[in-house]
């Protein structure tokens, strides 16, 4: 990703299309403004085996990354992330049964032993998360309450996801740690609004 690999806070934003869920990438200014694109991300709707791609930009003519399911449709699915090249970056997988009350997420990266755990930062939120989506009309009205996730290892905050107040899906990703790759970290971040359902 270049100079990307350098950014600390990044700006994800869904769009959404008839066929594909659709994301763009920008690093933030020192402002808090969207700045740079980096990635745009083509998620297929109803595969039976998620793969989400990475390209530079919307053109989509230079893949960046992927992340793709090895089991087809499992809940407990782990997502291998892997470069342009091929080489993996690491995997990350969603805690079922953790997830019944806060969601939990499993962050790995391929040059690393360690383990990284997100959760919600909220517990009262993702309580009240869980009760609206057995509501009969949460299928044409989103949740309004933004949720949030930080990511730890070793008791150390790696990574922080913070979803925005607004009528479309927009996510501040903060990296904490300099050495994990923001490929990883934008994958794992896309996949808290994508696969956050499954």
């Amino acid at each position: 990703m270049g100079l990307a690999q350098t950014q600390h806070r990044f700006l994800v934003r869904q769009k959404v299309t008839l066929m594909a869920n659709r994301y763009l990438v920008h690093t933030m200014g020192p402002d808090g403004a969207e700045d740079e694109l980096v990635a745009f991300a083509h998620q297929k709707r109803l595969a039976l085996k998620e793969h989400v791609t990475f390209y530079t930009d919307e053109s989509q003519r230079q893949v960046l990354f992927t992340f793709r399911a090895r089991q087809v449709l499992d809940l407990g699915a782990t997502y291998d992330v892997h470069g342009a090249s091929g080489s993996r970056l690491g995997s990350f997988r969603k805690n079922f049964g953790a997830s019944l009350l806060r969601s939990t997420w499993h962050l790995s990266r391929q040059d690393a032993d360690e383990e990284m755990t997100g959760q919600e930062r909220n517990e009262r939120v993702a309580l009240l998360r869980r009760a609206w989506e057995f509501l009969p009309f949460t299928d044409f009205v989103p949740f309004f309450v933004p949720y949030h996730f930080d990511f730890t290892a070793s008791g150390r905050t790696v990574m922080t996801v913070d979803k925005l107040f607004g009528l479309r899906d927009r996510y501040v990703v903060d990296i904490a740690d300099p050495g994990l790759d923001r490929r990883l970290a934008i994958a794992q971040a896309v996949a808290l609004d994508a696969l956050q359902s499954r």
